[in-house]
């Protein structure tokens, strides 16, 4: 595949944004001793609290095993607290710590303008627009 015909592949445009947008967000996080899978992890708990490993994973879309260590590195730092043993069944749910959510709130801020420097080379309407197409693209993949 040549470089032009490269340039006109969604997929590969796709993944040139995905990789910039995620080496943008790995440079913030960084300033907040955050990766960017503890963030979706902090991100998704604050939306919505209890998830399990499993959800977390899905969610922030790493496998299980990644997930665990994640969430290890997560509880270490004091910013997630898991209950010892599973209240029913084996899911153990998961919470934010009042440091948890200090620290997604800071990191959220910068998270938040780079999306938002990405997106301001559009205009509203376009950006409304690619986000339903993205969204139908996902979902006839599977996603």
């Amino acid at each position: 595949m040549t470089q032009d015909e490269l340039d006109l592949s969604v997929g590969y445009v796709l993944k040139r944004v995905q990789s910039a947008l995620r080496a943008a967000m790995d440079a913030a996080l960084r300033e907040h001793g955050l990766t960017t899978p503890q963030y979706a992890c902090l991100e998704l708990l604050d939306q919505r609290p209890g998830l399990s490993n499993a959800d977390l994973a899905r969610g922030a879309f790493v496998s299980r095993q990644s997930m665990n260590v994640v969430l290890r590195g997560l509880e270490e730092n004091g910013l997630v607290e898991r209950p010892a043993r599973a209240a029913q069944g084996r899911a153990l749910p998961v919470r934010l710590t009042a440091e948890g959510r200090e620290r997604l709130r800071r990191a959220h801020a910068d998270v938040f303008e780079i999306e938002r420097r990405m997106v301001d080379v559009l205009d509203p309407e376009r950006v409304a627009l690619l986000r339903a197409d993205l969204t139908r693209m996902a979902e006839e993949l599977g996603g």
